[in-house]
């Protein structure tokens, strides 16, 4: 049954949609590498990194975009704030339900174009946030249009990215510069691990550093703070395949908020919920 809120105009939309069709074939795979730890990249590099950046988010509107089966909103509201998580897959969407039947936290899922979040109002959003989504968006400059338009002015729109100087040789683990940096370009994603139940295949887009942050610019937003994650040591030592990461990056995180410096008298907005420590 659709909700007030998903017309069957976005539905069929999205079916057509080859990342969300991607997605779905692949979503119980996801949910048992994301739910039983399999995901070592994200809890001992990404999100660490990721979550440091955000800090304190009690009492903040929070908007979680690509939010797959929910974990990483699932976190943010477990650090009291209000979250509401949207993405294109609605297997993924209906796992994250499921799990908040049970959890009750208060999460609100949306099956929905991150290019198109025309179901919240302006300035609706103290924190938006994106983990190692943005680069598998395909038009990553109307979800940087949209989120501009549902951030509050003084929030802020963090992201997570696999960094685009870098490529990481499935076979061996090792990272080595990307042969082509410059171009905008889809590529196959093989996801081939053996800790996953079966291999899948997804889509991502190469796009430049100067790409992320013209489409920024462009849309009113500035970068206040970037990130090249580190694991620790113990986890290089506990996962080998991440002892590459302390030699060469392999994400890097954006933290932006709304240029407001064209208006007389601007200065900087006081930062909804920033995080006070080292970086």
């Amino acid at each position: 049954m659709l909700s007030c809120t998903e017309s069957v105009q976005d539905l069929s939309a999205l079916k057509k949609n080859r990342v969300a069709k991607e997605w779905n074939d692949a979503s119980e795979v996801w949910v048992d590498f994301v739910r039983q730890g399999k995901d070592y990249f994200r809890e001992e590099l990404n999100n660490p990194g990721m979550l440091r950046l955000i800090g304190n988010v009690k009492g903040l509107e929070v908007l979680d975009i690509a939010c797959g089966e929910g974990y990483n909103a699932r976190i943010l509201a477990g650090k009291s704030a209000k979250v509401t998580g949207v993405d294109l897959s609605r297997k993924l969407v209906e796992h994250a339900k499921s799990q908040e039947k049970k959890d009750q936290l208060g999460i609100r899922y949306y099956v929905s174009n991150s290019a198109d979040l025309s179901r919240f109002p302006a300035k609706r959003f103290d924190v938006v946030t994106c983990f190692m989504a943005l680069m598998d968006i395909e038009d990553y400059r109307g979800t940087i249009s949209e989120v501009e338009r549902v951030m509050s002015d003084n929030g802020r729109f963090l992201f997570s990215i696999v960094h685009p100087c870098f490529d990481i040789i499935a076979e061996s683990g090792e990272i080595e510069r990307t042969a082509t940096y410059f171009g905008v370009r889809s590529e196959p994603e093989p996801w081939r691990m053996e800790r996953l139940l079966r291999p899948f295949d997804t889509t991502s887009f190469h796009r430049t550093l100067t790409d992320y942050s013209t489409a920024l610019h462009k849309h009113g937003l500035v970068i206040r703070r970037l990130l090249e994650p580190k694991p620790t040591r113990n986890a290089s030592a506990k996962f080998p395949l991440l002892k590459q990461v302390r030699l060469r990056p392999h994400s890097i995180i954006f933290e932006t908020v709304k240029d407001l410096c064209e208006k007389p008298g601007c200065g900087w907005p006081k930062i909804m919920g920033e995080s006070n420590g080292d970086t």
